[in-house]
């Protein structure tokens, strides 16, 4: 069995706000150690269900937050960023047999985390694809539809939870912290790590056939910058067009094309 991991910070258990998520802070190590425990949890128990080969996608900030030392010696690790459009799942394809995502959040406009956005909150106030509010999974949940690798497991916030179960109720979550406000309510790190674990484990045991989903025919991206100028900047991409002082629209029946524009559009 071959699985890619696809991970994240802002959704792992305790954090709260953005001093937490950033290298430059006191409060950064102890966050990063429990992404990498959180990450190396998901390992454990892919293996458990019979994983052969793991990549792991360190998909937060620099890239460079997972200790791999810590990680079993079948995962690979992919860290920095090359500039592919898959972004957070750079190197998927075909061959992976599930995909997962660990420590993710929900999206940009979302009352459910405290550090809710999508891809780059100092620019981005909110993206929606075909008039649903897309988060950093639903981006790559779609991309993996499309390369027909199945999703089959996720943890993070409530509010991402939730969303992965409307996407497709068989994938197996693990909410470990729900917002409130600018607080969160967090599981014990401990008790997190234990039923990622569990449920990673869970997921792959279960028929993956049935974490398949059908792509929808076309695709409307709508971009909802901070700033009004990057609106007006960004609506000379090849089909995109401005629609208010703020907001792009770009249509496409090619999922490979929102891939694309959302590596030059935000």
């Amino acid at each position: 069995m071959k699985v890619y991991i696809s991970t994240d910070i802002e959704g792992v258990a305790g954090i709260t706000v953005w001093e937490e998520a950033r290298k430059s802070s006191a409060y950064y190590p102890y966050y990063a150690e429990q992404m990498t425990k959180e990450v190396a949890a998901a390992c454990e128990g892919a293996n458990k269900a019979g994983a052969e080969e793991i990549l792991v996608r360190d998909g937060h900030g620099s890239g460079r937050n997972i200790d791999h030392t810590k990680l079993p010696e079948n995962a690979t690790l992919i860290r920095g960023w090359s500039g592919h459009p898959y972004k957070m799942v750079q190197d998927i394809d075909e061959s992976f047999n599930a995909l997962a995502f660990v420590g993710y959040h929900s999206y940009g406009g979302s009352n459910e985390n405290p550090l809710a956005h999508t891809m780059n909150s100092s620019v981005i106030d909110y993206i929606k694809l075909n008039g649903e509010y897309l988060s950093e999974f639903l981006l790559h949940a779609y991309l993996a539809a499309l390369l027909e690798v199945p999703v089959a497991f996720i943890s993070g916030d409530k509010g991402i939870c939730e969303e992965a179960k409307k996407f497709n109720e068989n994938i197996v979550t693990v909410a470990v912290s729900e917002g409130r406000g600018a607080a969160t309510k967090s599981l014990h790190p401990n008790k997190a790590i234990k039923l990622i674990r569990e449920g990673m484990e869970k997921a792959l045991k279960g028929d993956l056939s049935r974490n398949k989903v059908e792509l929808p025919k076309k695709f409307s991206l709508e971009i909802r910058y901070n700033y009004h100028g990057n609106a007006y900047r960004y609506s000379f991409y090849p089909g995109a067009i401005q629609i208010s002082p703020k907001s792009i629209l770009f249509e496409t029946e090619d999922y490979f094309e929102i891939m694309r524009a959302t590596s030059f559009l935000i």
